[in-house]
Parts: C-alpha cells; structure tokens; sequence
C-alpha cells in the first residue's frame, strides 16, 4: 500500500542552497546551514543601511532602482560631476558628467538615464544622456532652472519646478531630442520631489517655506492630490504617481520622516535611519533607495523594504 509521503511528496523541500525565486509561503529546509526556511513577507516598512557612495555629497541626482541605481552630480565640495553605479550591494564609478553641478534632476535607468538642470556659478538649462559607460550632451532646457524634480525615462523626461530668478510653476517633456513647455503647476516651488512618468506623474513638497502640496500629472494638467503628513523641503520621492514614497528632506530641521501615497492619501511609514536633506533617490515605494544628502555631504546609503515584499524567514524555536 503506497505512503502518503510516496503519494504527496515531502512537505518540506530539502536543498543545499536556498531557492533564487521561490515562491511567498514556500519553506524548504538548507542541508548546508542546517536551518528551516520559508519566503514571508514583511509586515511593516523598514530601512537598512547599504554600501556608501565613493564620493560623499548632497544635493544630487538619481534614478534606477535599488539594485540598479545611479547618482550623479551633487556638491562635495566643490560642485562634482561624478557619477555612479549602485548593484544593490556597493557603488563604482561611473562615465563623469560634462557639467559639474549641483541641485539637478534626474530620471530614467541605470543603462539609460537622463540628467538635466542644477547650479555652477548660475542656472544651468544642460541636459545630458548616460548609456550605462558615459554622458553625452542631449537637448536644453527650455528655462535654465536648479532645485527642480524630474520624472520619467531618458525619452519621454519630465521637468518640474524649481527655481529661476523666482520660483517656478512651469514643467517641460522630454522626448529625448528636446524639451517642449507642458501643463504648470498650481502651485509653483522649489526644491520638490518627483517621480512617476511623463503622463502620470507626482511633484511633492517644496518651497517657499515648507511645503505639504501634492500635485498629479496626467500628461497635459496637474491637479490637486492628498497632502504629505510632513510639510518639507529638499526631500526625495520613489515610486509611481499611485504607489509613491517621500523620504527625508528639511521640515526646520533635516528630518528621516517617509511616507507612502497610495494616489489618494499620504500614510506615515518607519523613518530612515538618519535624518537628511538634499539627498537622492531612486527605486519604488516598496524597494527605494536613499543616498548622499545633507547638511554636510553625506555618502550614507539606506535601502527601503516596504510592508507586505516578500522576505526569506528562517524558523527558530521558540
């Protein structure tokens, strides 16, 4: 007569070497740690500490993801071009930027980015292209501009906000050629976040004085969306216009506060291990990454694994 073992199979998987893509409730037993193991998920948001930039910096650039990241520009002192590359592990130089500066925007991938905007000795409207190896010049900017968000790909960028000779209400797209004027702002700021794409995108925070505004973009108009717990300023964003993430920034004082939208409301989350402002960012609401930042340049790196990611859990007794 058959077994159930002979009829089921073992119930508890037994390998050498943990899974590379099991499956959320799958347990399996390491034969080689000795250790019984099973892929949870977490139950709140939590940030840990990554592998620090070469070049410590504040007021940068990013985009990518968290294990695929790029930061760029920013000021060391001085204002520095250096770029680069983030395996989710450590940072190594990247190709450098052609214009040193500082207080720019970013958007797009680690293989594919875009860089545009910031500050030297005046208003900078240079945009520029990586490849994965090195920057080449692309379109200018409209409207020279510094402390501005950015959004979308190295095709089809957005470029929000910021500051002129006053603050400013305009954005523009990108669509990887040049840049051409796209629906304003209704409330016109500096030093805000951004991401999403170019036809749905998210702009939060900012200034004159700190700022809680939340403003949607649908590819022609922006309009009104829940306000941030925590008015700030010179913060970071991550995600998509419906699952996005803020974290850090200036609220009087350099702040670790995140929080997530889920495209109507703004929910506090488990804040970063440091406070900071003038950081970069880069990943999605549930696996974002923070580098750099302020008030002295910082090369810290923290990574975000939000409520609900799947993560492999070993079991112990009790």
């Amino acid at each position: 007569m058959s077994t159930y073992t002979q009829i089921f199979g073992q119930q508890v998987l037994v390998v050498t070497a943990d899974p590379s893509n099991p499956t959320v409730g799958q347990m399996w037993y390491n034969s080689t740690s000795k250790t019984l193991k099973f892929l949870g998920t977490t139950t709140s948001g939590a940030w840990a500490a990554g592998g620090n930039l070469a070049v410590a910096r504040s007021a940068l650039g990013g985009a990518g993801t968290q294990t695929s990241a790029l930061a760029f520009g920013g000021f060391n002192p001085p204002d520095t071009g250096a770029t680069e590359e983030y395996d989710g592990t450590s940072w190594t130089s990247g190709g450098s930027l052609g214009t040193a500066r500082r207080t720019l925007a970013g958007c797009g991938t680690q293989t594919s980015g875009l860089a545009f905007g910031g500050f030297t000795t005046t208003n900078l409207a240079n945009t520029e292209e990586y490849d994965g190896s090195s920057w080449t010049s692309g379109g200018n900017l409209g409207t020279g501009r510094r402390e501005l968000a950015g959004a979308g790909t190295q095709t089809a960028g957005l470029a929000i906000g910021g500051f002129a000779t006053t603050n400013l209400a305009n954005t523009e797209e990108y669509d990887g050629t040049s840049w051409t004027s796209g629906g304003s702002l209704a409330n016109a700021r500096e030093l805000l976040a951004g991401c999403g794409t170019q036809t749905s995108a998210l702009a939060f925070g900012g200034e004159p004085a700190p700022k809680n505004l939340t403003e949607e973009y649908d590819g022609t108009s922006w309009t009104s969306g829940g306000n941030l717990g925590t008015a700030r300023q010179f913060l970071a964003g991550s995600g998509t216009q419906t699952a996005a993430l803020a974290f850090g920034g200036n609220d009087a004082t350099p702040t670790a506060a995140t929080e997530a939208y889920n495209g109507t409301s703004w929910t506090a989350d488990t804040s970063m291990a440091t406070a900071r402002n003038a950081l970069g960012g880069a990943g999605t609401q549930t696996s974002a990454l923070a580098f750099g930042g302020g008030p002295s340049p910082s090369a810290a790196t923290e990574e975000f694994t939000g409520a609900g990611s799947p993560v492999t859990k070993t079991v112990t007794a009790t």
